[in-house]
């Protein structure tokens, strides 16, 4: 835990809502997802890395600071603990790949100036989580989540009809998150953030040594043969991918899962943001119509959201 959640200070609550709502968690929340959103910025400033060597460093220096992390607060023990359960150890290595698939397509997508398909990844990925729910946890869905996902599915299509062929990228993104998150589902609150990175980057670490042994034989390793700055850089991969992760496990701990779903769409709108106003990536008429329609059908999940925890509370508050 980053601060005591026995400090926090609270908004005064609304009248829709029985207690306030934490700015600690706010700004914790607002952090990560706003770290997340600059992270192709981060990502381009790394050039002439590659995508292969910028996703082993970021392996290998993300295990590193977990492990600085654990040290400094003593969490060893806890992580042993963690170790011992093959069922756990298994399940982080089975998200230890799809984590790896998700930033291998991601940096390769903010370093090829595509971000602004990656960030329709990160759109469609509460759909992707509704549809998984439907097909691998048997949910059932309601009228309104069938209609965000019929919506999801058209504006897929008109997409695939503007590029010429299917958003490979943000769908690879989308899935590969998606299934993770499910598989993060399953571990529920027996793995914290930094426990979990530390299983995951320990599975992942040969893999990352094999790439760099490859980057090396072919196009040559940059780090520290570019500058100081260069080097830093690529050193502090390991810092920000672990900070949000830290940012949003402690935002998770103090804010109602409503506020969660609305402060998530921060990160791909910063990153839309990036990839047309800074980086000024095409968006043709069709795709500016794919778009709307990703953003209806989220609009429209979001109102259902709204909706079911209207409910739940007032279930709650009915007298037995």
């Amino acid at each position: 835990m980053l601060v005591s959640s026995r400090s926090e200070t609270q908004v005064p609550a609304s009248p829709g809502h029985s207690a306030g709502v934490s700015r600690s968690g706010l700004a914790y929340a607002i952090a990560a997802y706003g770290l997340w959103g600059f992270l192709p910025i981060y990502f381009i400033a790394l050039a002439p890395s590659g995508p292969v060597e910028i996703v082993a460093w970021r392996v290998l220096f993300s295990l590193v600071f977990c492990a600085l992390l654990i040290l400094v607060t003593r969490a060893w023990r806890a992580l042993g603990l963690l170790f011992r359960d093959r069922r756990i150890v298994l399940t982080m290595g089975l998200a230890g790949v799809l984590i790896f698939i998700n930033w291998q397509t991601y940096v390769f997508a903010a370093t090829t100036n595509q971000v602004v398909e990656a960030s329709l990844g990160y759109f469609i990925n509460p759909i992707v989580t509704v549809f998984l729910g439907v097909f691998v946890q048997r949910e059932r869905l309601n009228p309104t989540q069938w209609t965000a996902v019929g919506i999801s599915i058209v504006a897929v299509i008109v997409l695939a009809v503007g590029y010429g062929q299917l958003p490979w990228l943000a769908l690879v993104l989308a899935f590969s998150f998606g299934f993770y998150g499910l598989i993060k589902k399953r571990v529920g609150p027996k793995v914290d953030a930094v426990s979990g990175l530390t299983l995951e980057t320990v599975w992942l670490a040969p893999l990352a040594i094999v790439q760099l042994v490859f980057v090396a034989m072919t196009t040559g390793i940059t780090i520290g043969t570019v500058s100081v700055w260069h080097t830093a850089l690529l050193i502090g991969l390991g810092v920000v991918t672990a900070v949000p992760l830290l940012l949003f496990a402690a935002a998770s701990r103090r804010l109602p899962l409503i506020f969660m779903g609305f402060i998530q769409y921060f990160a791909p709108f910063i990153q839309f943001l990036v990839g047309v106003v800074i980086l000024q990536e095409p968006m043709p008429p069709e795709r500016w119509v794919g778009f709307g329609l990703v953003w209806l059908a989220l609009i429209v999940l979001t109102v259902d959201l709204i909706r079911g925890v209207q409910a739940s509370r007032r279930v709650i508050a009915e007298p037995a």
